[in-house]
C-alpha cells in the first residue's frame, strides 16, 4: 500500500490531503495507518522526519465525532515547539471537517488564556506533561471522554524525566481507549511505560524500510572552536545553518560572537519566553536570521526542510542526542551535511557515542573570508491574525495592490491567532513597512513593527 487512495478514504479527505501535497505514503504511514484504523494499540519506532505526525493525525481526525464539547483525543509531547507543530498539522488535516478545535497546553504561556480556550470547547488537546498535570490539578481539563491517547517522541519524554507525570495523567483516562506510542529510539526504560498504558500493542519498526537519508558527516579536531565555526560556515556556505551548544550560556556567547563577525543569528534556549522562541524560529525558517544557535531543545519538534548544515559546536552527550541533532538536516529526502567540532574532551566523548566517525584536519577547508551568512529578507510583524479574520491573502493583496511590492519580493507569510508575520526583501522592506503602517488590511488599521 503506497498511496492514500488505497486506504479507501472519502473524497473530501483525499482532496484535502492532495491540496496539502500528500499523495504517496511514507513507510511509517503505510505500515501504521491501516493498523490504527482497526482501532489497535501500536508501538511505532520511526526516525524524525519520517511522517509520523500524519500517520497518527489522519486516523485521529477521521474518528472525531462532531459537536462534542469535551476533548476526544490527548496528544502528549515533550516540547512547546512540537505542540505547535502537531497542532498545526492536525488543523490542516481537519480542514475538510467543520469546527474541529485543537488546543495546545504548555508552559511559558498564560494559563488563564489556555483556560479561556478550553472553556470554548476542544476536540484535541496537545500538551506537555507538566502543563497538562497543572490543568488537571486545577480541574480545568476534562479527560473523561478521551477515546485516543497519543505519546509522540516518548523516548525524549523519558529522557526529560516525565515518566511519572505521564503515568499520573494516564491513570485518569478512560480504560477503554486507543493508545498510540511513537518513538525515534527504543530505550530500555520504555518497556515499563508501554506495559502499563498499552493493551496488546502491535509493534511497528521500519528502520530497514526507510530509505537511508543522505547525511554527510564530518568531524574536525580543533583548538579554537569559535574560529573553527567561522571557518566551517565560510567553507560550506550554507543557506540555513543550525548550530548546537550544550548549555544556554554557550548559545548566548556563540550567537554574540557570530553577530559581531557579521552573521545574522537567532538564538533558541530555555530562557526565552514562548513568543520569543516562536519569533526566533520563524525568522530562522523564513531566512531573516539564517543561522540558529540552539540547545538540544531544538533537536526535537523542529521541522524545517531547508536546513542544509548542522554543526555540533559542543559534542552531544548521548548517541540519541547526536542522532536527533543531525536529523534536522537531510529532511524530505534531501541530502544534508553534519559537522562536529571537537577539542580533546569532545573527541573522547564522541568516540564513546559514535566510534565509527573519523577525525579530519580542519586545515583542509578553504573558507571564503568574504562570506557572511546574512538574510536577504527581514520580518515585519502585524498586530492582527486569525482572531481578527486576517488571512495570508489579505496581507499579500495589501502589499502588492495597495503598496506596490512585487510578489517576488515577498517571502513567507505566517498567520497566527493574534499576530501575523511577513518576510520582505530588504531592498523594499522600508517601503513595505511604511505602507503597512500608514495603510489598512481588510479595512482595518493594524499596528506593525519590524523584528530586529
Amino acid at each position: 500500500m503506497n498511496t492514500f487512495k488505497e486506504l479507501a478514504l472519502p473524497d473530501d479527505v483525499l482532496n484535502n490531503l492532495s491540496s496539502l501535497g500528500y499523495t504517496q505514503m511514507t513507510p511509517i504511514q503505510s505500515a501504521s495507518i491501516p493498523v490504527i484504523l482497526e482501532q489497535k494499540d501500536i508501538i511505532a519506532k520511526a526516525k524524525t522526519g519520517s511522517g509520523k505526525t500524519l500517520a497518527f493525525a489522519l486516523p485521529l481526525i477521521l474518528k472525531l465525532k462532531e459537536k462534542q464539547h469535551h476533548p476526544q483525543a490527548l496528544i502528549i509531547v515533550p516540547t512547546r515547539e512540537l505542540c505547535e507543530q502537531i497542532a498545526g498539522q492536525c488543523k490542516e488535516i481537519a480542514r475538510y471537517k467543520s469546527d474541529v478545535k485543537v488546543v495546545t497546553l504548555y508552559g511559558g504561556t498564560s494559563l488563564t488564556q489556555q483556560v479561556a480556550s478550553l472553556e470554548k470547547g476542544a476536540d484535541i488537546l496537545v500538551g506537555t506533561p507538566g502543563r497538562l498535570l497543572d490543568h488537571f490539578s486545577r480541574e480545568t481539563i476534562h479527560l473523561g471522554e478521551i477515546k485516543t491517547l497519543i505519546l509522540d517522541e516518548a523516548d525524549r519524554m523519558l529522557d526529560m524525566g516525565f515518566a511519572d507525570d505521564i503515568l499520573k495523567i494516564v491513570s485518569n483516562l478512560p480504560k477503554q481507549r486507543q493508545t498510540l506510542l511513537f518513538s525515534a529510539t527504543y530505550p530500555e526504560n520504555i518497556d515499563k511505560l508501554t506495559k502499563i498504558i498499552l493493551k496488546n500493542p502491535q509493534e511497528i519498526k521500519i528502520d530497514e524500510a526507510i530509505k537511508k537519508i543522505a547525511i554527510e558527516e564530518h568531524v574536525y579536531k580543533v583548538d579554537n572552536k569559535d574560529k573553527a565555526l567561522i571557518t566551517t560556515l565560510q567553507h560550506y556556505q550554507p543557506s540555513l545553518a543550525l548550530v548546537f551548544c550544550n548549555t544556554k550560556i554557550k548559545t548566548t556567547e556563540v550567537s554574540q560572537m557570530l553577530h559581531e563577525k557579521g552573521f545574522d543569528v537567532a538564538t533558541l534556549n530555555g530562557d526565552l519566553e514562548q513568543f520569543e522562541r516562536q519569533e526566533m524560529l520563524l525568522q530562522f525558517a523564513n531566512g531573516s536570521l539564517p543561522v540558529l544557535v540552539a540547545t538540544d531543545l531544538a533537536a526535537r519538534g523542529l521541522d524545517i526542510e531547508a536546513i542544509d548544515l548542522v554543526i555540533n559546536y559542543d559534542t552531544p552527550m548521548k548517541t540519541e542526542d547526536y542522532t536527533h541533532r543531525i536529523g534536522r538536516t537531510g529532511r524530505a529526502d534531501k541530502s544534508g551535511l553534519a559537522i562536529t567540532l571537537c577539542d580533546e574532551y569532545g573527541l573522547r566523548k564522541l568516540n564513546e557515542i559514535q566510534p565509527d566517525l573519523k577525525t579530519e584536519d580542519i586545515d583542509n577547508l578553504r573558507p571564503n573570508k568574504n562570506f557572511y551568512l546574512q538574510g536577504s529578507v527581514a520580518t515585519i510583524c502585524i498586530d492582527g491574525g486569525k482572531r481578527k479574520k486576517v488571512r495570508a491573502g489579505d496581507i499579500l493583496g495589501t502589499l502588492c495592490k495597495d503598496i506596490g511590492i512585487e510578489p517576488k519580493n515577498i517571502g513567507k507569510i505566517n498567520v497566527y491567532d493574534k499576530n501575523s508575520y511577513v518576510a520582505i526583501d530588504k531592498s523594499v522592506i522600508q517601503k513595505a513597512f511604511n505602507g503597512l503602517k500608514d495603510g489598512k488590511i481588510k479595512n482595518k488599521k493594524l499596528r506593525v513593527w519590524w523584528l530586529d
